[in-house]
C-alpha cells in the first residue's frame, strides 16, 4: 500500500496511491490525515488496504496523482530522529578533516533530534539565504513507527515499523562545525528536511525488506547527473530495529515518529575511499562525502556545495526499474530577502 498527503491545511489530506504512482483516491472516510491513520493503525490499515485494492482494480473513482501536489507524507511530525547508521560516511568525512573516529561509533548509534514542525514537500524548493553556508543534500531511507514502549528490545522494535519513505536531510555544512563545537548539537545547520511523495507499507518492498533494512540502491542526482547509487542494505552498521531501540532507551515513542537511516554510504571493495560514478564507482549520497574523497585522493576539494538554481533528485527503483516512493525533486532558490550581516543587500541598507 502506498500513501501520500496532498497539500491541504497544516497536516495535509490523506490519499491512497496506485502502485504505479499514476492515480490516487481520497481516504477521508477512513482517516483525514496520515497522523490520524497512524494514531489508530490497527483499525485504519485494513480499510486503507481494501481501498488500495479497489484502486488497483478500477473499482473506485480516482484522480491523477501529481507529486508536485504533495506535502511530505507527514507534513509535520511529533518527532524526527535521524541516525547515522552508515559509519563509512562518518569515517570518510572525519578523515578528510584530519579527525579520528572513536571506536564506539561502530557499537553505539549516533542520532540527533531534528526540527519536525515544517517539513518540505518532495517538489518544494530549498530556500537558501546565503550560498556560503554550504548547502548539501543527504539522501536517506526513513521509517515511521507506531507507538513504541520505552526500553523496547531490538528484537521486537522492527515490529513497530508501519511505513518506509525517502528523505533528503538538508544540511548547511559551513555551519556544522561551529555549532557542534558548542557541545549542544545541530540546530541552525539542519533546516527543514524533505520527504518522498509517498510512504509505503513494508509489504510493498517484498524480499528487498529484510533484517529491518531496505536492500536496494538509492539514486541521487545533481543537475541531472548521477551523484551516487549506494545500496541501502549494504554497510548499514545499525538496522532500523536497532535505531528504534536506541531512540526508545529512555522514553517511549509516539505513533508517527520518523527514524532516519543517515546518509546512505558504501565502502569501496578495496576499502579505499569510494570512487565517483564517472570513474566506475558507486558514488555518494551527499556532496560532503564526495568532497571528502576528493581531498583524500587529490589533496584538495575540487567540487563544492549546492548553489542557486541547482537541481537535486533522490529516488529508489524496484527490480523492474519502477519508482517505489516517487522522486524528491527540488531546486535551490534564494530565500525571501532577510537581513544577514554578510549579505550585500543588508550591508547596503545599513549604510543608508
Amino acid at each position: 500500500m502506498k500513501l501520500a498527503s496532498l497539500k491541504e491545511g497544516r497536516d495535509g489530506r490523506l490519499v491512497v496511491v496506485s502502485k504505479d504512482l499514476s492515480r490516487a483516491v481520497d481516504a477521508a472516510e477512513i482517516a483525514a490525515t496520515m497522523q490520524a491513520a497512524l494514531d489508530r493503525w490497527e483499525d485504519a490499515a485494513p480499510r486503507l488496504e481494501r481501498l488500495a485494492e479497489a484502486l488497483e482494480n478500477g473499482a473506485v473513482e480516482s484522480f491523477a496523482f501529481r507529486p508536485e501536489d504533495c506535502a511530505a507524507p507527514l507534513p509535520r511530525a511529533y518527532q524526527w530522529l535521524d541516525g547515522s547508521a552508515y559509519v563509512n560516511h562518518v569515517e570518510l568525512v572525519r578523515k578528510a578533516r584530519g579527525a579520528t573516529m572513536p571506536e564506539s561509533f561502530w557499537s553505539d548509534p549516533l542520532m540527533y533530534q531534528g526540527g519536525s514542525d515544517s517539513f518540505l514537500g518532495p517538489c518544494d524548493p530549498i530556500l537558501l539565504a546565503d550560498e556560503s553556508w554550504g548547502l548539501d543534500l543527504e539522501a536517506e531511507v526513513a521509517v515511521v513507527t507506531d507507538d513504541v514502549a520505552q526500553g523496547v528490545d531490538p528484537r521486537d522494535a522492527g515490529d513497530r515499523i508501519r511505513l518506509a519513505m525517502l528523505v533528503n536531510d538538508v544540511t548547511l555544512r559551513a555551519l556544522v562545525q561551529n555549532e557542534l563545537a558548542k557541545g549542544f548539537g545541530f540546530m541552525q545547520s539542519k533546516p527543514s528536511s524533505s520527504f518522498s511523495p509517498v510512504a509505503v507499507t513494508l509489504g510493498e518492498l517484498g524480499e528487498r525488506w529484510k533484517e529491518t533494512k531496505l536492500h536496494l540502491p538509492l539514486l541521487s542526482y545533481v543537475n541531472g547527473e548521477l551523484l551516487g547509487r549506494p545500496d541501502a542494505g549494504v554497510d548499514m552498521a545499525f538496522d532500523f530495529a536497532r535505531l528504534i531501540a536506541h531512540a526508545a532507551r529512555t522514553r517511549s515513542l509516539s505513533a508517527g515518529t520518523i527514524i532516519g537511516s543517515g546518509t546512505v554510504s558504501n565502502r569501496a571493495p578495496d576499502c579505499s575511499p569510494g570512487r565517483p560514478v564517472s570513474e566506475g564507482g558507486i558514488g555518494y549520497s551527499c556532496l560532503a562525502e564526495r568532497n571528502a574523497v576528493e581531498k583524500l585522493l587529490h589533496g584538495a576539494v575540487r567540487s563544492g556545495f549546492l548553489k542557486f538554481g541547482d537541481r537535486i533528485r533522490v529516488e529508489m527503483r524496484d527490480d523492474d526499474g519502477r519508482s517505489i516512493f516517487g522522486a524528491i525533486e527540488q531546486t535551490v532558490a534564494p530565500a525571501p530577502e532577510t537581513c544577514h550581516e554578510n549579505q550585500p543587500a543588508c550591508v547596503q541598507r545599513a549604510r543608508k
